[in-house]
Parts: structure tokens; C-alpha cells; sequence
């Protein structure tokens, strides 16, 4: 057959392709930016009518509809992604017989998100305009290596503490590969048309949020820590707080369908496939343990160390800003010649400098920046050395903590040193 995948770029629509070219059939790929011969242009923010489409579909088989967002980044992007495109979509596809049609929705529970809301509207409108030969496929949370929620659970399943918020309803989760199988074999040509259906696609089993998160810990060959209950109340205000980001994958809207749970009778599926949907703890081979757990440490290794850098700059500049005494600070300059006006002068130009330098880790991280902090406390550890060498042999080691500090920014350095 040939099949037009639309969104084939995205992490369901790749896995989908390489299914559905394994089992031999011809693919068009739908892109926001063609990259391959054969590949075609859509735009889900502005293809809204059938005629858009027409010329598209033109010598189609099937069409898999992949697209879709967790967060608007736009206006209205869940009306136009979710509903109104695919929709036009849908009645050219009828206009031009279309054999088979799959849109990919998402299972969800009684209480609709704005965007639960747009992916049903879109089901409903398939169904209405093509009452033969289409199938709604609602799969519950997706798991793999590549998705953007896995790499999320994976990162906080890798935390040395796990967070288990209070009120978090039971999940489901299903491997993508599984979910592309049974999109290729709901794909295979029927001599007859077939009634318009629904299919839910839920994994094997139902974990609740705590047995969730060890069994991303087992996949990564991490041993069980504790569990620390996060009250429902701080969740739906972090949950707040972190959805102000618009890439952030926590919002108001997630939180609120991670509540309400995520499952369903793996049944239909289990038949479709001829077997049983792959279990959770066989989501990743052993092989890869360490890979995941690099990724997932990765997810928090670098937030951490420029939360704890900016942090260091900070506070450094308010204790010299005054809560140590200010008389204190002027006298340390003594040694090197500075007093009076002078030294203030130089204290209120440290404390600028230092409260910059924090600013700047958080709002412009980069090499130049690193470089330039390695440099600044090289500097300050050459000039206490010379003017102050008592605080090299300090019991606290003030002047010694600047290696761990040194090695914290080469880290940096080196991580992003990349083309």
C-alpha cells in the first residue's frame, strides 16, 4: 500500500515508518520540513481545508495521522494541530475514497484537558466523515527511549530520592513498538470495507505511580531508594509553576491526567497482535541499562550544577553585600593596599561582579561564560594566596573548595564544547 504518514519526523510517526517499511508497504512522509526524496511539506497550523489536502493524498492508500503536541506554544495550536487540520484532512481523504484512515489519540479518563478535548474532537469528526474503513487508536502512555514523557520518568525515576506524588492515579504504559504493530496491523487490506472503530491500547498491566518509577529504576539497573510522598496540594502548584515553560512537560493540564490514571482491557490489542503486548519490565534489553541511565542523569546532572553555581555567585555577593559585616569585608582588603573609600569602591564592584555572574548562569549559560569564571577564580585564588595565605590553611578551606567549584565549571566547559 501506499501510505502516508503524517508527522513522520516525530517519535511515534519513525516508529510507525519503520514498521509499516518492514512489512513492505510504500511510504509518503509528511514533514514540517522535507528532508528526504518523496517527502511532503504539511503544516498543521495552516493546512485547514480539504482542498489543502487534496493534492496530497493523490495516489494514497491509507493515511496515519501522527501528529500531535503536549503544550501549545501558539494560540489555539490544540484547535488547529488536534482538531481543525486533521479534520480537513479527514474529508479529503473521504472525498478521494481514501481505504483506511488511523488517527492516533491518546486514552484518557472523565476529566478532559484542553487537550484531550481537541484529540477527541478530531475522532469524532474521523468517524462522522468516514463511517467505513477508519479507526480511532487511543494508546495509553507510550514508552521509548526517544519519547520526551520517557526521558521525563526516566530522569526523575534516576533522582536518588523518589518523589511519588499523593493522588496520582494508576498508569498503563505501552512500547512504542507495540503501538506501531498494531497500527501496521490494523493496516493489512481487507477485501471488504469495515465499520468506523475505536481502539484503546493500553499495556499488559496497571502500576500504580511508586511501582512505576521502580520499574524504570530495574530498567536501568538502579537499586530501590526511598520514597518521599509529595501532597497533592505542592503538586498541583508545582505543576502550575512548571507549565508557565512552554517546553516544560509538568503542567496543569499533565498533572490533571496523571491524577484521573491512564488504563484500560488490553484485550482488543492483545487480539489485533496475535500476542501479548510486551511487559514493562521488558521495555529495554540489559544492553542498554547504562545508556538510559546516562540519559537520565543527564536530564537533572546539568540544571543541578548550574542551580548549585548560580547559587555559590548569589549569595557570595549578598554576604559581601552586608550579611557578613561590611566592616569585616573592607578589612580583608587591607592586605592589599585597599582602604577606605577605595575599598568600597572595590567591595561594591565584587559584589556587582559576583551577583553577574550569577545572573548569567542562569539566563546565559555558555563556554564564554565558563571560561571567563574559571579565569575569575583562578584570579581570586592567586590573589588570597599571595595577600592572604592563611585562608589557604583556613580548617574550612574557603580558598581550597575553589577546586571543586574549578572542576564543576570544566564540566561545564566540556559539555558544551560540542558542534
Amino acid at each position: 500500500m501506499n501510505i502516508l504518514i503524517c508527522g513522520a519526523d516525530g517519535f511515534l510517526g519513525r516508529a510507525i515508518a519503520n514498521h509499516l517499511i518492514n512489512a513492505g508497504h510504500t511510504l509518503v512522509r509528511g514533514v514540517h520540513h522535507p528532508r528526504h526524496p518523496g517527502d511532503i511539506a504539511i503544516d498543521y497550523r495552516q493546512d485547514m481545508t480539504a482542498q489543502d489536502w487534496l493534492p496530497r493524498i493523490n495516489g494514497i492508500d491509507a493515511v496515519v495521522n501522527a501528529v500531535g503536541i503536549l503544550n501549545e506554544t501558539q494560540a489555539e495550536d490544540f484547535s488547529r494541530i488536534h482538531h481543525r487540520a486533521p479534520t480537513a484532512l479527514f474529508q479529503a481523504c473521504a472525498r478521494m475514497e481514501i481505504k483506511k484512515v488511523i488517527q492516533i489519540s491518546a486514552l484518557g479518563g472523565p476529566c478532559m484537558t484542553p487537550y484531550l478535548q481537541s484529540k477527541y474532537a478530531a475522532d469524532k469528526a474521523l468517524l462522522e466523515t468516514m463511517p467505513m474503513n477508519s479507526v480511532v487508536l487511543r494508546p495509553t502512555l507510550i514508552f521509548g527511549q526517544e519519547g520526551a514523557s520517557t526521558r521525563f520518568f526516566m530522569t526523575l525515576a534516576s533522582l536518588p530520592v523518589l518523589a511519588i506524588p499523593q493522588g496520582a492515579g494508576k498508569v498503563q504504559p505501552v512500547h512504542v513498538d507495540d503501538v506501531a504493530s498494531t497500527v501496521a496491523a490494523l493496516l493489512v487490506p481487507q477485501t471488504a470495507p469495515t465499520p468506523a472503530s475505536i481502539v484503546d491500547l493500553p499495556g499488559p498491566r496497571a502500576m500504580d505511580y511508586a511501582e512505576w518509577m521502580e520499574n524504570y529504576r530495574q530498567l536501568m539497573r538502579l537499586r530501590p531508594v526511598f520514597h518521599l510522598p509529595i501532597p497533592a496540594l505542592l503538586m498541583r502548584a508545582t505543576a502550575r509553576l512548571a507549565g508557565l515553560f512552554p517546553r516544560s512537560f509538568l503542567s496543569r493540564d499533565t498533572w490533571t491526567m496523571l491524577t484521573q490514571g491512564n488504563c484500560a482491557d488490553a484485550g482488543t490489542a492483545t487480539t489485533l497482535l496475535g500476542r501479548p503486548l510486551r511487559d514493562p519490565v521488558e521495555f529495554a534489553p540489559t544492553q542498554d541499562a547504562e545508556e538510559l541511565r546516562l540519559k537520565a542523569f543527564a536530564g537533572w546532572r546539568r540544571p543541578l550544577n548550574l542551580g548549585v553555581l548560580a547559587t555559590i555567585w548569589l549569595l557570595t555577593a549578598l554576604v559581601s553585600a552586608g550579611l557578613f559585616p561590611i566592616e569585616q569585608s573592607q578589612s580583608l582588603l587591607a592586605p592589599f593596599g585597599l582602604t577606605g573609600t577605595t575599598a568600597q569602591a572595590v567591595l561594591a564592584l565584587a559584589v556587582g561582579l559576583d551577583t553577574l555572574m550569577g545572573v548569567l548562569t542562569l539566563l546565559k549559560p555558555g563556554r564564554q561564560l565558563w571560561l571567563f569564571q574559571i579565569a575569575l577564580i583562578a584570579g581570586y585564588t592567586a590573589l588570597v594566596a599571595v595577600y592572604l595565605p592563611e585562608f589557604l590553611l583556613h580548617p574550612f578551606g574557603p580558598i581550597l573548595k575553589n577546586l571543586a567549584v574549578a572542576a564543576l565549571l570544566i564540566q561545564l566547559f566540556a559539555e558544551e564544547n560540542t558542534l
